[in-house]
């Protein structure tokens, strides 16, 4: 495995063959895709910690999706990448999607897990209130976090996989608060992209338990990629919205297959 350091972004590459780039959610980092790695077994797989967040806390001024996109698309650059399957997770969905959007020649297939094509009013307006608390330091990420594992992962979950909870709360409490902040208030000022002109083949997995990404909102979302390739929808049961690190056998198996159909892409 290497790791690379771009104007205090850091990004993980592992791996030989065709190129997939996974892209993180709002509180996690390159080690959300750890549990899919397996799935990604034969290819470059490179994960990148979006700035603000993981080790590139240290990144400064104002985040956005917009400067996402550019982050990504300069680690792309300058790691050659010109063509690639794209994998993200919750916020991160949005980056992928604009992505292919804006960069369809880039795009082989996209894979998204709690995917969102932009969050409700009621969503922003609860994304700059836990902006407030999150810079309020350790004692206001402690407090974001407890409500997150309740409210973001299943009951089934936190019954039984107390390790996939004590990844979540450690994802979340390694935050700094101001970057962390930050990051959800470029989540709150996030603006959809124009899915319907996505032409790579999809696949959206989420939860049956997903608040964020409930089921209707994937299958509603997938309604509208007219263009694409083609389109899966799985909803996996028992699970919220944390979907690789609640359910990541399932989710290998769906990721495996999904990258096998289009490995020729």
């Amino acid at each position: 495995m290497a790791f690379h350091l771009f104007d205090r972004v850091a990004v993980e590459e592992e791996g030989e063959g065709p190129v997939v780039v996974c892209v993180h959610g709002l509180g996690g980092s390159s080690n959300s895709w750890t549990p899919l790695m397996p799935a990604m077994a034969r290819h470059r797989v490179i994960r990148i910690d979006l700035p603000g967040s993981g080790r590139s806390q240290r990144v400064e001024g104002t985040l956005s999706i917009e400067r996402y996109v550019e982050a990504v698309m300069d680690v792309c650059t300058r790691m050659g990448v010109t063509r690639a399957h794209w994998v993200g997770h919750s916020m991160g969905t949005i980056v992928v999607q604009h992505i292919a959007v804006s960069q369809p020649k880039l795009v082989a297939s996209v894979a998204l897990f709690g995917p969102i094509v932009a969050p409700p009013d009621a969503a922003r307006a609860a994304m700059r209130a836990r902006a407030i608390k999150a810079r309020e330091g350790a004692a206001g990420m402690h407090e974001i976090t407890q409500g997150l594992v309740n409210a973001a992962i299943s009951a089934d979950t936190r019954a039984r996989l107390p390790v996939a909870v004590a990844f979540v709360r450690e994802s979340l409490m390694r935050q700094d608060g101001d970057a962390y902040a930050r990051s959800c208030e470029a989540l709150a000022n996030a603006q959809a992209a124009a899915v319907e002109r996505i032409e790579a083949p999809v696949l959206l997995v989420t939860g049956d338990e997903d608040g964020v990404a409930p089921p209707q909102a994937v299958r509603t979302m997938a309604e509208k990629l007219h263009r694409a390739g083609s389109t899966r929808v799985v909803v996996l049961p028992r699970c919220g919205h944390w979907t690789p690190i609640e359910r990541p056998e399932e989710c290998q198996r769906e990721l495996r297959e999904f990258l096998a159909t289009h490995a020729r892409n």
